[in-house]
């Protein structure tokens, strides 16, 4: 595999040119590097945003690398503070334990099994004992830690800190010494976290880390991190018919996002792909391709044909789906915008997004598709509303008493 391929898609490489040249070192010695990632497992599922750190793990294995998946069993019941305002609520052991058998069961969709060493970060963080930890603490300064940006933002607003959370970061660097890890991933909104994993090892005596960063791979909306809570998410284990739906819902631009961060096909072959958008391949093609691709990497070969098929049958030839919502919505007697109507529908989640769905030319009203974003509907009607492939409501409009 090439150094291009490994290097596709990052945020950020730390130092580059020390990372390319243990790239090449590896290759000449025929050593393999110890490639660590690590999941605090505080949900029990994983969505696609997750697999953007997988499948970079997955392309060093490709290129015979180690890759060792770490399961933060002790972390997690700590909670990572990175982008949170506020000190996060602890799990239990009991929560965590739960929640990493179903990591388990899940990354392996992703990771070669063969190829893979899962470890759990309670096997020497229960060790460290008190002595340990304070002698880990003494490796940084409060100083340091406040230099973080969600840190210095809850100091300088006056939101408290745990002193806990300060232990967060230095526990998974220690992570790295424990493992002698080579290089680590992670999201790019773990910087501070993976430097610190270099720090320590340099503190202690070991050749220090390199750190990639992935992009926070953005949801179905297109603007926001892909999240369950703003249910924009493709779930890892949502039937490959729903994947595929899903898959077909998200704008044009963002199908060549996806490809960068979740297909496997070869940079070569991408770029192929978009240059036949320009000599005038219809994308939706283009997108089915990939939608193919997510729900047979999930569900095994012949998962994404099917549902391929399935959704040419429903919704190409005009089908719509067996069960529709139905709901009331009180609006003006002048009307109501269309953005404004798509997001009191759940069809987005505001109207924002309801506007640049309209521009995007993803909008129909009674199976006509819209692009007049000042488009008001009026009371007194009942609308069929479509948002991308797999969106419905039918919308009755009443006056605001």
């Amino acid at each position: 595999m090439s150094l291009a391929e490994l290097e596709r898609g990052t945020s950020e490489i730390l130092p580059l040119e020390e990372f390319r040249s243990r790239i090449k070192e590896a290759a000449q010695k025929g050593t393999r590097l110890r490639i660590k990632a690590g999941f605090d497992p505080t949900a029990r599922d994983l969505h696609l945003g997750h697999t953007v750190l997988l499948n970079k793990m997955r392309a060093f294995q490709d290129a015979g690398h180690e890759a060792v998946f770490l399961i933060g069993d002790f972390t997690g019941m700590i909670g990572d503070p990175t982008g949170k305002n506020e000190t996060r609520k602890p799990l239990t052991r009991a929560d965590v334990e739960a929640n990493a058998q179903t990591y388990r069961d899940q990354v392996f969709k992703v990771l070669d099994p063969e190829r893979t060493t899962v470890v759990f970060n309670s096997h020497w963080l229960d060790k460290l004992g008190t002595d340990g930890l304070i002698r880990l603490a003494a490796q940084q300064t409060v100083a340091r830690m406040l230099e973080r940006d969600d840190f210095s933002n809850r100091y300088k607003g006056g939101q408290p800190i745990a002193i806990h959370e300060f232990l967060y970061p230095l526990l998974q660097g220690y992570d790295s010494v424990e493992l002698k890890a080579d290089v680590e991933l992670g999201g790019n909104d773990q910087k501070f976290n993976l430097l610190m994993g270099r720090h320590l090892q340099q503190a202690y005596g070991q050749r220090p880390q390199c750190v990639l960063t992935v992009p926070i791979l953005e949801g179905l909306d297109g603007v926001n991190k892909m999240s369950k809570s703003l249910n924009n998410y493709i779930g890892v284990k949502d039937p490959a018919p729903e994947m595929f739906g899903k898959i077909m819902s998200i704008s044009d631009t963002l199908m060549w996002r996806y490809y960068e961060l979740l297909s496997f096909k070869p940079l070569a072959e991408v770029e192929r792909l978009k240059r036949s958008v320009g000599e005038g391949a219809n994308p939706r093609d283009i997108k089915m391709e990939l939608g193919v691709e997510i729900a047979s990497r999930f569900h095994g070969a012949g998962a994404g044909e099917a549902a391929r098929a399935a959704f040419i049958e429903q919704f190409s030839k005009g089908a719509l789906p067996d069960e529709i919502p139905e709901i009331t919505i009180a609006v003006p007697a002048t009307g109501l915008a269309l953005a404004r109507v798509l997001k009191e529908a759940g069809l987005v989640a505001s109207n924002g997004e309801g506007a640049r769905m309209v521009e995007q030319r993803a909008v129909r009203v009674d199976q006509q598709r819209v692009e007049d974003k000042t488009l008001v509907l009026v009371p007194g009607a009942t609308y069929l509303l479509q948002v991308g492939s797999r969106r419905f409501a039918r919308a009755t409009l009443v006056v605001a008493s």
